[in-house]
């Protein structure tokens, strides 16, 4: 068995419902405090002007507890991603969904890593009813990093966006790889401990803790809700 198929099956093996209905604020909260003290003191206001929202990936592949890739987590997050994006429509703010689709000739090293390539005529890359896009934008993306081959940077240009908050699954995958390229195209960059989710806790808070190295400074949902009903 190959490395990247021995990585697969570790990770989908240690899988946890660490965020619930029921402790999502309290835990989310634990985290916050936990990541704070390894931090790096933000220079200036991380907030931007003129923020996007991004909702990676509310697919039945990762929302249906039938899917091998299912995330226990997830539909936890749900209602604080719904939060976000009620708050950004009312502002006036994009709000952007992407949805991941793979054929074989454009998975790249994906196809060697993941046990099946979720393909645009499976049921299974439909969104979840939890949280469809609506006629929101939706991006389509072919690899972990959604500026990756998409229209994505465009989108977020004509619309003089200076922050991206990037929300919704999997935290250590699509999410951090959207978050690291986001920065390096020079928006301003949050994902909310408590608005993505992963297999585990441990791969959540690896990804967040990575990302404050110089990529993303951590905060709660609460924290973009406060800031953004106030300006």
């Amino acid at each position: 068995m190959s490395f990247y198929k021995n990585c697969y099956n570790n990770f989908m093996l240690n899988k946890e419902e660490y965020f619930t209905a029921a402790n999502i604020r309290q835990k989310s909260r634990a985290m916050l405090k936990k990541l704070i003290k390894r931090s790096r003191k933000p220079k200036g206001n991380p907030f931007g002007e003129h923020p996007a929202l991004l909702i990676l990936d509310m697919q039945r592949y990762f929302l249906e507890s039938g899917s091998h890739a299912f995330i226990p987590s997830a539909g936890a997050v749900i209602p604080v991603i719904r939060e976000l994006r009620d708050l950004f429509l009312k502002k006036g703010f994009p709000v952007i969904f992407t949805r991941h689709v793979n054929t074989a000739e454009d998975a790249g090293m994906m196809a060697s890593y993941w046990r099946d390539l979720l393909q645009r005529d499976s049921p299974m890359s439909g969104f979840s009813t939890l949280l469809p896009p609506g006629d929101r934008t939706v991006v389509e993306k072919k690899q972990y990093d959604a500026f990756f081959g998409t229209e994505l940077d465009n989108i977020l240009r004509n619309e003089a966006v200076d922050m991206l908050v990037i929300t919704g699954l999997c935290t250590h995958l699509c999410c951090e790889s959207t978050a690291r390229s986001s920065f390096i195209r020079g928006y301003k960059t949050i994902i909310p401990v408590d608005g993505t989710a992963t297999f585990n806790e441990e791969l959540h808070l690896c990804a967040l803790l990575g990302l404050m190295n110089g990529f993303s400074d951590p905060f709660l949902t609460e924290d973009i809700l406060e800031y953004y009903e106030k300006n």
